[in-house]
């Protein structure tokens, strides 16, 4: 008869913390999963718009492409993981004046506050006007003035 009182004061509060943790746990992996997916899907999104800016970079920056405004339409999703996402960008310089420059864009969801970002090197003849990508927006797009003088502007529109 003490067996069967040991094995219930021992089972009872192990089979409820079973159901209390094992619940909780799973949600916390799952969650920590789906976080885990969507930053992988952004950096792959921050990845490929600084990716398209540094190639806009060098198609424009050529001799033989003359003054003037480039819009490039938006080829990002629309969403990551079912969510609208912002894109900004920041322009700045390495070391000295007149060297290379490097653009950090920045992603973040904005339902969520993920946010990752990717870089991309330009050359010297760059700036950077403040403004922001809205991923679901009609007009998205990476837009470039073109100067006599070989400065490129860039911009996001949208």
């Amino acid at each position: 008869m003490v067996s069967v009182t040991i094995e219930y004061v021992i089972l009872i509060p192990l089979l409820f913390s079973q159901v209390i943790v094992f619940p909780f746990v799973a949600s916390t992996m799952t969650s920590s999963w789906q976080d885990s997916q969507r930053d992988v899907a952004l950096q792959d999104v921050a990845n490929h718009l600084a990716s398209t800016i540094q190639q806009l970079y060098l198609t424009v920056n050529r001799d033989e492409i003359l003054a003037g405004n480039v819009n490039q339409a938006s080829t990002l999703p629309v969403t990551v993981a079912s969510y609208p996402y912002t894109a900004t960008a920041s322009l700045s310089s390495i070391s000295e004046p007149g060297s290379v420059k490097i653009l950090i864009v920045t992603i973040t969801l904005d339902e969520l506050g993920n946010t990752l970002s990717a870089s991309a090197l330009l050359g010297p003849n760059v700036e950077w006007i403040d403004s922001t990508l809205r991923s679901n927006s009609a007009g998205a797009s990476i837009n470039v003035q073109k100067f006599s003088n070989s400065t490129l502007i860039f911009s996001f529109g949208g």
